[in-house]
């Protein structure tokens, strides 16, 4: 039985393309494997506290050193950290915002990329490379863009922060393998937006049919 963790981020709750590709992906996983259990987190509707220094300091004291308000500051941390603990497969709905990821979500990465937790430093002196504390996990990206031409070797590619910043972020949350899909023309409306609406729709059941006979 597998657990997966799955992430809406859109500020959107209505007209979502990211949260209904989510749903897609979840309905068509459990169509295969009903037994297997969904964490639902909603950082687009209740996004996380931004880092502070009261999390900083907290974050870089020893668990045994803590006092009490530092413990309360990390207990959000500790929530998402857990979460992400218990989940063999991370589906995240990220909207395309400004080039890059929505801030709630860039705020829950804060929050679970944590030195001690999901990271450590190097054994023998505080240096590069950091090292991942989990791993082994599957990360599968469902994005939405208003625009087109992000991908490799589209006149926007150079504009696609989104995409780079969440596969290097993903390292630290133990990610071995990833898969990401898109849709593309949002803002436009258009015949081009409804078929890459429907060429992602297709691709989200077929990843969803190929992760689950792949699975433990």
């Amino acid at each position: 039985m597998s657990t997966i963790l799955h992430i809406d981020s859109s500020a959107r709750l209505d007209r979502s393309v990211t949260r209904r590709m989510g749903r897609q992906f979840i309905d068509y996983w459990l169509e295969l494997r009903p037994r297997d259990v969904v964490i639902y987190r909603d950082v687009g509707r209740n996004p996380p506290p931004i880092v502070s220094q009261a999390w900083i300091a907290a974050a870089f004291t020893r668990e045994a050193d803590r006092t009490d308000e530092q413990s309360e500051v990390l207990f959000v941390s500790d929530e998402l950290i857990s979460e992400l603990e218990r989940s063999q497969i991370i589906v995240i709905g990220a909207p395309m915002y400004n080039y890059g990821m929505p801030a709630s979500l860039k705020a829950w990465f804060d929050m679970v990329i944590r030195v001690g937790r999901t990271f450590a430093f190097n054994a023998e002196e505080k240096t590069w490379p950091l090292s991942p504390v989990l791993t082994g996990k599957t990360l599968v990206i469902l994005s939405s863009r208003g625009e087109f031409g992000f991908e490799p070797g589209g006149i926007r590619e150079h504009m696609n922060h989104l995409e780079t910043h969440i596969r290097t972020c993903a390292h630290y949350l133990g990610v071995t393998q990833t898969h990401f899909i898109c849709t593309e023309y949002q803002e436009f409306g258009d015949e081009r937006h409804r078929r890459s609406v429907a060429d992602a729709e297709a691709a989200i059941g077929r990843l969803a049919r190929s992760l689950c006979h792949c699975g433990p």
